[in-house]
């Protein structure tokens, strides 16, 4: 459970650092948004009647919307970057597919649909861990909160976080670094364990 944790935690931290990156123009997070999720758009282009520009073409419509909705300060993202960016192509590829008369029923690739269906029902399931972690560690308070963001979203090492909290030394950084863990583990485990129950 604990490793579940630290992923759901890195997960969550790496999502939040691109959208912070994307609202801010950098390029090094829209470059790995690229890199991370446009293959999959190709493929499910490529597979639907279209073509590399085709699809080239909907991932930019679909960054760019992001990068819009990013820029409201009341924009909250309620699951993975990678679901979102794919409801957006697939909707904007099924209308222009529309539009051209080239869609009107089951997409050409019934492979293509299960297997997306599937990643869907996936990400459903994940989602909701995702939220209740982004929760978890919203409520976790200071310094445990900035703690594990430096260790997690920017790899600062153990003798760096000692220095910028405080800490004698890297060992009493770990034990902090270890019992923040501990504590971000009972709130996520106390808030799954409620959210089951409903």
């Amino acid at each position: 459970m604990i490793k579940l944790s630290i992923n759901l935690l890195k997960a969550e931290l790496n999502e939040q650092a691109l959208l912070k990156g994307l609202a801010g123009n950098d390029s090094k997070a829209v470059e790995t948004l690229y890199k991370s999720h446009f293959s999959s758009i190709q493929h499910f282009v490529l597979n639907n009647n279209g073509s590399f520009d085709d699809a080239r073409d909907v991932f930019q419509e679909a960054m760019i919307t992001l990068y819009e909705k990013v820029q409201s300060n009341s924009f909250v993202l309620t699951c993975q970057i990678k679901t979102y960016l794919f409801s957006i192509c697939k909707h904007l590829w099924l209308k222009r597919l529309h539009q051209l008369g080239k869609y009107s029923g089951p997409l050409s690739s019934q492979e293509e649909t299960i297997s997306v269906e599937q990643d869907m029902r996936e990400f459903d399931k994940k989602e909701a861990s995702f939220e209740i972690m982004h929760r978890a560690l919203n409520s976790l308070g200071e310094p445990c909160k900035s703690l594990l963001e430096g260790y997690y979203l920017n790899k600062k090492g153990m003798q760096e976080l000692a220095a910028d909290f405080g800490y004698t030394n890297a060992d009493n950084a770990k034990n902090q670094k270890y019992k923040c863990l501990m504590r971000l583990k009972k709130l996520f485990l106390a808030q799954y364990n409620i959210g089951e129950k409903k």
